[in-house]
């Protein structure tokens, strides 16, 4: 895979998932991610990653096997729904946190 020019390193995609902002030196890496083809599916991708303990704990709520099952995947479909939805106005926000212009829309 080739990396772009200020790709974080692995300490730094997971601040940038927890939404922290990054230094500087990374404003082409956040650039390429936020406005390159195939953003969306990133967001959703990093928000899953974000999800998975917190599934993980809620697998472990007592009660029968279905409720084991149920709730977290219940959880996770709502957050995805969630950020599907208000994935343009998170987009906005981590540009402005990093100070990078919205790209204009196309109408």
């Amino acid at each position: 895979m080739v990396r772009i020019p200020g790709d974080p390193g692995p300490w730094g995609q997971i601040r940038y998932t927890l939404g922290l902002r990054l230094p500087p030196g990374n404003r082409d890496w956040v650039r390429h991610d936020l406005t390159d083809a195939g953003w969306r599916s990133r967001m959703l991708l990093r928000h899953v990653c974000l999800m998975i303990p917190v599934c993980a704990v809620l697998a472990l709520l007592p009660g029968p096997w279905w409720v084991h099952v149920s709730v977290p995947l219940m959880a996770l479909a709502a957050s995805l729904l969630a950020v599907a939805i208000t994935a343009d106005e998170l987009r906005r926000s981590r540009l402005r946190r990093h100070g990078i212009a919205e790209p204009p829309r196309i109408r």
